[in-house]
């Protein structure tokens, strides 16, 4: 190369900072195959110079000693390389460095903002001059390398209007970040052999101007209708509806069969209507105050989903929109959940039957962590489904807030996507058919690898954060421009008139038509058809109650079978010592030798469920394992680390069971099995906390969808929650499942909260929630110390008859009549009041177990009182303090389960701001003193 070449070459930023590692790794691909890299790279690497006359095929470490030395000198005292062949080889090299400027920076100065607003600073690397080219060189023709324009030589001028076009049109795209090349190259190929504009046909313009006439029609009807009403307006990111429904039929042309969609409120009405196709004289009657629907409390409208059918080129496809309440990005994972059930169901492995589509906002999806646990579970085994589409309704504006320094730490709001690899496509949503191209793109790429991909629909919001908000107050300058800025319509319609694809009285028809099917309230929606077959079946579960009978009794003998098989793994297999030995006491068990523990009958209950062919899903950061090593679903084998799973090998025609440790979150994975089971009745769907208590970590999860999904949508979920309950002196955050957050939300049988504590019980809990045809979320405090406690056993006998007794007798023969006194407790708190009545022989307390608190059981629990009739002194013990746990939620159900002469006391840990003190020693004493209280007696101190 020459001086001024060489010097260029170090200039130029794509070999500072961070690309260095990058340079290396292609490099290093030269080195071993020049052919492996693109041709631009390897033109740059053969006219690299010898490096004290070592020949650049051998060592790299030279060549790489030689970079480290000129960056370190800087420009004005780097060393002259040896000449090269002349100036146009070096100009070459520019050129192919111009490209790759364009590649990586082009959207910075793309045209993405329809107002105008975002002053992009300035990019040095897209100027000629940066690259040491002029206007003087423009017809001079150069090779352009691997640019995708289907020309291998091109002169500068026409190149340079060509990487302008394709990377600083209506189009910025991001995907540089990409390591993988066959996706940059696959990338670059379909956005630069068109210049990022492919030509489309007048019917697919006259369908995106309809959408458009769609989007504002619905919004000016709603507006001039009901006044002021709330109604998060689409104005400005009208875009959106030809953008889905392109995709929608794109995707089924493709050969989905399904398509989930969840998105927040902005532009959810003008969606359900002239997307899905609800009919708007529905909507109507729900802004009038009209109340069609009689189960349940309902919901603000722009929180409903909805479900249809809607053709495509490759037959019909069922939509789902996803109900979501006001926490916006939680539904990402709720849809992703509901998508994998669905994929289960249809045994599609590579998410080509499902499509998700999850809608954010620009705020929303920079300032919310849920948005990064959902993009960190997208590629694991566990939550994969083959790649969501990501559209971003980007108007630029949170509630109030729009300056980029205030909302994010990062100049796009979608820099988030870049930690999975994500491309991302910025677009103008001015310009509807860069939108329709870039979304037809990035259906091809979730399809082609099974990746996420993102959009940013760059618009902006007509009116304030609602319809009666005066954004001026907050934004003057932007809504000036909103004020003078035509709609999207608009501008769209004058397009195809200049272009001549329409004429104006044409264009007038369109949008007469469209306000005269509002007026006549009839779908508006050409695509919509009734629903067939494509939803699950939840018919045999509606409308069931708590006490709708059921069998879930299995003999003796098919428990043993079944518990032989879960004993059993591949010969050979060699199991860690301490795995070993559980397997063996646990097959002692199934063969009667002794009475089974925790996790055998817990592992049985999996065994008979799948064993009846229902579904079994599994997730939590150790359930596999089992995070107090009881459960060994999942053996690991000490020679190779290859896993094995007995109860997926319990018969030929089984259900299947999944079992996964998750990745490290709650919120997000706690939604996404909220979404499997709300599509997935028949299946026994389980997430378990590490501890109990960080479930707190889903609340947003627990409030808005578990406990009350049902009374405001009508959705139905049977999820489970296994959460490790009990004091057992390991501090504040292992110790509370927080049980009073649960029963402070029990209500309208919502939900059921139980408290196992034998083996028998946990068999017969999980068994029913499957059998009995009642779908209905169940958490459980499920134990810590009981796992392995030599009380807490049960037999064979006891899990064969297969009922879940919702209370508990006094297991020790006393004679009632001497009965004076009636403990009710729940959990592990039960063995340490029995221990100690037993060790001080109190035969005049009776204890009694309350397993399921909610709802709570009024008739079983008089039948179990019914002999301590005379008692005056009744006690609620319970570990956790005074202001958490039970007490407070539950006294009026204590008070009316006692006798009317009957006087309730409590007993148990003081009121306190923390759920568990830190401190062993202070736990114990805590603990001793509830106990004796409860039991109204003094144990002496050692």
């Amino acid at each position: 190369m020459q001086k001024s070449a060489m010097k260029a070459w170090w200039d130029s930023s794509h070999m500072a900072g961070g690309n260095a590692a990058y340079i290396e790794e292609i490099y290093e691909a030269y080195l071993e195959n020049p052919q492996d890299v693109a041709p631009e790279w390897r033109e740059v690497f053969d006219q690299l110079p010898a490096v004290e006359g070592v020949e650049v095929e051998t060592k790299h470490s030279d060549v790489r000693d030689l970079f480290k030395k000129l960056a370190q000198l800087g420009p004005a005292g780097r060393v002259s390389a040896p000449a090269a062949s002349g100036g146009t080889d070096a100009k070459q090299v520019k050129v192919l460095q111009l490209i790759n400027a364009y590649r990586f920076r082009g959207h910075q100065h793309a045209n993405l903002d329809p107002l105008g607003l975002w002053k992009q600073e300035r990019v040095r690397d897209l100027e000629l001059s940066h690259h040491e080219l002029s206007e003087q060189d423009f017809d001079s023709v150069y090779s352009v390398g691997s640019y995708a324009i289907g020309k291998e030589t091109m002169p500068l001028g026409e190149l340079f209007k060509s990487l302008n076009r394709t990377y600083c049109g209506s189009v910025g795209a991001e995907y540089m970040h990409i390591t993988n090349t066959e996706q940059k190259r696959w990338l670059q190929q379909r956005l630069e052999s068109v210049e990022s504009r492919p030509a489309f046909n007048r019917d697919t313009k006259i369908a995106i101007l309809k959408g458009l006439i769609a989007a504002d029609g619905m919004e000016k009807y709603l507006g001039s209708k009901f006044p002021g009403a709330k109604r998060f307006s689409l104005e400005g990111g009208d875009s959106l509806i030809p953008m889905l429904k392109g995709l929608i039929s794109h995707a089924g042309a493709n050969g989905a069969k399904e398509v989930v969609v969840g998105m927040a409120h902005r532009g959810r009405l003008n969606v359900l209507v002239n997307v899905l196709g609800k009919n708007p004289s529905v909507l109507f009657d729900e802004f009038a105050g009209k109340h069609h629907d009689t189960l349940g409390s309902g919901d603000v409208k722009y929180h409903a989903g909805y479900s249809s059918d809607f053709a495509t080129p490759g037959g019909d496809v069922h939509l789902a929109l996803a109900f979501n309440p006001s926490h916006l990005e939680i539904v990402n994972p709720v849809v992703i959940g509901s998508v994998r059930a669905r994929l289960d169901r249809r045994h599609s492995n590579d998410g080509g039957a499902v499509l998700p589509i999850t809608i954010h906002g620009d705020s929303a999806i920079a300032g919310q962590g849920v948005v990064q646990e959902t993009f960190n579970m997208s590629q694991t085994r566990g939550f994969s489904v083959g790649g969501t589409v990501r559209i971003v309704i980007n108007n630029q504006v949170g509630f109030t807030t729009s300056k980029r320094e205030d909302t994010r730490s990062t100049q796009y709001c979608t820099d988030i996507a870049k930690m999975v690899q994500a491309p991302i496509f910025h677009v103008n949503a001015d310009d509807p058919e860069a939108v329709l191209f870039v979304t037809q793109l990035a259906l091809e790429y979730r399809n082609t690898f099974k990746r996420d991909v993102m959009i940013d629909l760059v618009c902006y919001r007509r009116h304030g954060h609602n319809e009666a908000d005066e954004p001026n107050a907050t934004q003057p300058l932007m809504y000036q421009k909103v004020k003078k800025h035509p709609v999207p319509r608009e501008l769209y319609a004058q397009q195809l008139l200049a272009e001549k694809v329409i004429e104006q009285h044409e264009v007038d028809k369109l949008v007469s038509d469209y306000r005269a099917a509002l007026d006549h309230g009839a779908c508006v929606v050409d695509e919509w058809r009734p629903m067939t077959e494509h939803s699950v079946d939840w018919s045999p579960y509606i409308g069931q109650e708590w006490t709708v009978p059921y069998d879930a009794s299995l003999s003796v003998e098919k428990l043993q079978e079944l518990g032989k098989k879960v004993c059993q793994f591949p010969e050979g297999f060699k199991l860690q010592s301490r795995v070993a030995k559980l397997y063996q006491e646990r097959l002692n068990m199934i063969n009667g030798e002794k009475k089974l523990d925790w996790g055998c009958a817990e592992i049985l209950a999996y065994a008979s469920v799948v064993e009846a062919g229902s579904r079994i899903r599994f997730t939590g950061q150790d359930s596999g394992r089992g995070t107090f090593f009881h459960r060994h679903a999942v053996l690991h084998n000490q020679k190779d680390a290859a896993t094995y799973m007995p109860l997926q090998h319990i018969s030929e025609n089984q259900g299947p069971i999944e079992i996964y440790d998750s990745v490290l979150s709650e919120e997000a994975v706690m939604a996404f099995e909220y979404g499997y089971a709300t599509a997935e009745p028949g299946a026994l769907t389980i997430w378990e906390a590490q501890f109990g208590d960080f479930a707190n970590g889903a609340q947003v999860v627990i409030d808005q969808f578990l406990s009350s999904g049902e009374q405001k949508w009508g959705r139905l979920c049977g999820l489970t929650l296994l959460l490790p309950h009990g004091y057992e002196g390991q501090g504040p955050e292992h110790s509370s499942a927080r049980l009073e957050r649960f029963l402070q939300l029990c209500a309208d049988h919502n939900m059921q909260v139980c408290v196992p504590s034998t083996p028998a019980q946990v068999y017969a809990m999980l068994r029913r929630q499957v059998v009995r045809p009642m779908r209905r979320p169940l958490i459980v405090m499920s134990p810590k110390s009981l796992l392995r406690h030599p009380q807490a056993v049960s037999s064979l006998e006891e899990l064969s008859s297969g009922v879940f007794h919702n209370v508990l007798a006094e297991v020790d023969e006393l004679d009632a009549a001497k009965v004076d006194r009636v403990v009710m407790c729940s959990g592990k708190v039960y063995y340490d009041l029995l221990d100690a009545r037993r060790k001080n022989e109190l035969n005049n307390v009776a204890i009694i177990r309350i397993e399921q608190l909610y709802p709570f059981p009024h008739d079983d629990i008089q039948q179990v009182l019914a002999d301590y009739q005379h008692v005056k002194e009744w006690v609620w013990c319970q570990e956790e303090p005074q202001n958490q746990g039970a007490w407070y939620c539950m006294q009026h159900n204590f008070w009316a389960s006692i006798p009317e002469s009957g006087k309730l006391t409590y007993a148990g840990r003081p009121a306190s701001a923390s759920p568990a003190v830190g401190y062993i020693a202070e736990h114990n004493r805590q603990q001793k003193t509830l106990v004796e209280d409860a039991l109204n007696f003094k144990e002496g101190t050692e």
